[in-house]
């Protein structure tokens, strides 16, 4: 079985081409549910984030005939479909990297402990790896290989943030956000703030623009019901989206963050509003992928934007306090990666010797009940007695054979102990066609 991971993020492509990559939870169930169609793919688990998409695959190359470069194609012609970027998918490819076996291991892990996050150790990452994880699960898309990568991911995630101290003094893109907006009005007390979107963005934001003391906090959102929770608790007022517009006039800064599929702000509604507040900037940050504003706006005068690419600065002067314990976080992950190596070498392995061990019992336990029918007498104690002592003289006759095939584990002459030991135990063939030696 051969891994492969193919995507972008915010170090290798811009906001405008991530945005064409960025899926919804449905789109990606959609899309993992026709995982049959795309031969010799066995498995599949998509991550979409505002930073980043990432196709991890399982290839079956035990099938006659398969490639590498053949199960690398199937897994961007997934990709592709997916995203809906079939037509076109060949233009992207100076943004798109891949890795391979043991690089996409070492990658997943690096993304799932926010080593590889646009702000070093940031939190979200990990729920998000582990959502990414439950949809494919639920679409039916995972089995024994991506099950077992990402128990492993997430679990290496988590050490990371319990035995390191990478995610104290916390950054995030809304706290970046935040910042960038301090550092233009070098306090913040006395402006007013907006947020487009009431999500789980909209809410970290509203956490550290409450720390910086605003005290004119506005939600504005789709969704007024939920505009109206998230503005409870910071002690804001909620707005319908039309609302919000003829408000604006009144707004210093606007952060949005919505999952709508197209412009929320654009320029042709923005500049009117513009013209009425003509010694009043406005401040717009934008944080969502795909974007929330035209970047035509920029043009309309007063109005100064950000996207999510430009809060690279500010997150930059945060980094330097987490530099140390990323050394520490590299450390865990590179443990937790080879513990994975080594389980992979030995999960062909399994369900021959699983096998070996089932005959095995079997033959003791059968035997053990010829002998103590033979002594009726025997006391439980002397019963349990026996019965140890079987278990164990099995366990220590296995135990040679066992280390000998799991030390051939990657080796060139795997396939020659697998087959000895299946002549040798007299082993079901069954067991035999499930694991890989014909390559």
């Amino acid at each position: 079985m051969q891994l492969i991971v193919l995507g972008l993020n915010h170090r290798t492509a811009p906001v405008e081409v991530r945005e064409k990559f960025s899926l919804s939870s449905a789109d990606i169930t959609a899309g993992l549910e026709n995982l049959q169609d795309y031969e010799p793919l066995q498995e599949a688990v998509m991550l979409s984030t505002c930073n980043r998409s990432e196709l991890y695959v399982a290839v079956d190359d035990s099938i006659e005939g398969v490639s590498e470069a053949q199960g690398l194609y199937a897994a961007q012609q997934l990709l592709a479909d997916m995203t809906g970027n079939s037509e076109e998918f060949d233009n992207f490819a100076e943004y798109i990297y891949t890795c391979i076996d043991e690089e996409c291991v070492r990658h997943l892990f690096m993304v799932a402990a926010s080593l590889d996050s646009l702000v070093l150790g940031e939190g979200q990452i990990l729920s998000q790896v582990k959502h990414a994880y439950s949809i494919a699960k639920d679409a039916g898309a995972t089995s024994t290989v991506l099950n077992l990568l990402f128990h492993r991911a997430i679990t290496a995630g988590k050490r990371v943030r319990t035995e390191t101290r990478i995610a104290f003094n916390a950054v995030s893109v809304s706290y970046a956000a935040a910042q960038l907006a301090k550092e233009i009005f070098d306090s913040l007390a006395n402006c007013s703030v907006m947020l487009v979107g009431a999500g789980k963005m909209a809410e970290l934001t509203a956490m550290h623009m409450a720390s910086q003391g605003v005290e004119k906090l506005y939600v504005a959102n789709r969704h007024l019901a939920k505009a109206e929770s998230l503005a409870e608790r910071f002690k804001g007022q909620a707005l319908g989206l039309k609302e919000a517009f003829r408000k604006v006039q009144d707004i210093d800064i606007i952060i949005t963050s919505t999952g709508a599929p197209d412009y929320v702000i654009r320029s042709k509604e923005l500049a009117p509003l513009m013209a009425k507040r003509p010694e009043k900037p406005l401040v717009l940050i934008d944080i969502a992928v795909p974007r929330d504003v035209d970047p035509e706006v920029e043009g309309i005068p007063g109005v100064k934007l950000y996207n999510i690419d430009d809060l690279e600065a500010v997150v930059d002067e945060n980094l330097q306090e987490r530099q140390h314990e990323a050394k520490q976080a590299e450390t865990i992950v590179e443990a937790e990666v080879e513990l994975l190596l080594d389980r992979f070498r030995y999960l062909p392995f399994q369900p021959l010797l699983a096998a070996l061990t089932e005959k095995a019992e079997n033959i003791r336990a059968r035997e053990v009940k010829r002998a103590m029918a033979k002594l009726p007498d025997m006391t439980p104690e002397e019963r349990r007695v026996l019965d140890n002592m079987t278990h164990m003289i099995v366990r220590k006759l296995l135990r040679e054979p066992m280390m000998k095939i799991t030390s051939a584990a990657g080796q060139q002459h795997e396939a020659f102990f697998v087959r000895a030991m299946q002549n040798l135990f007299e082993l079901d063939e069954k067991y035999i066609e499930e694991m890989e030696y014909d390559k």
